[in-house]
């Protein structure tokens, strides 16, 4: 007798685990693909940029996916963000350096393919050679804190 109830009990814990991944599947959002054509562009978070949300909502709390869009010798100054960012170069060539100076020797030239992870609170600055478009990977809400305040383009 104990070994059936032990069995039942078993059939039961498996059966709620079972309805905890089937509600949990369901939240999940529906199968996506976006082909370049597909994409909505939109003005980006500097003058002169571009940017298209593939997921997600960068200013909120979760993941997101978003493609950034930089104009040839485009400069983003000394900043950084407060969680890890992933980037990938989708096309054209992004340069990035670390410090809270820009200075382009200390870069490193990024052609397309290439794949960025930058920790939390890393001061770093970037500069496009050539029309870039680059996809970062991130949690949100996502940020730009520049080293010095001044040089936030948003601001001029």
């Amino acid at each position: 007798m104990t070994t059936v109830r032990t069995l039942a009990l078993l059939v039961v814990c498996a059966l709620v685990l079972m309805g905890g991944f089937v509600a949990k599947a369901a939240e999940q959002p529906s199968h996506t693909i976006l082909t370049p054509t597909e994409l909505t562009w939109t003005d980006g978070p500097f003058p002169g940029t571009q940017n298209a949300v593939l997921e997600g909502n960068p200013k909120e709390a979760g993941p997101f996916t978003m493609r950034l869009k930089l104009p040839a010798d485009y400069k983003i100054p000394p900043h950084w963000h407060p969680s890890d960012e992933r980037v990938t170069v989708i096309s054209g060539t992004f340069n990035v350096g670390r410090g809270e100076q820009f200075d382009q020797s200390k870069g490193k030239v990024m052609p397309a393919g290439t794949f960025m992870l930058m920790p939390p609170k890393t001061n770093h600055f970037a500069w496009a050679t050539g029309e870039t478009v680059i996809q970062i990977n991130g949690t949100g809400p996502w940020a730009l804190n520049f080293v010095n305040p001044a040089d936030d383009p948003r601001k001029k």
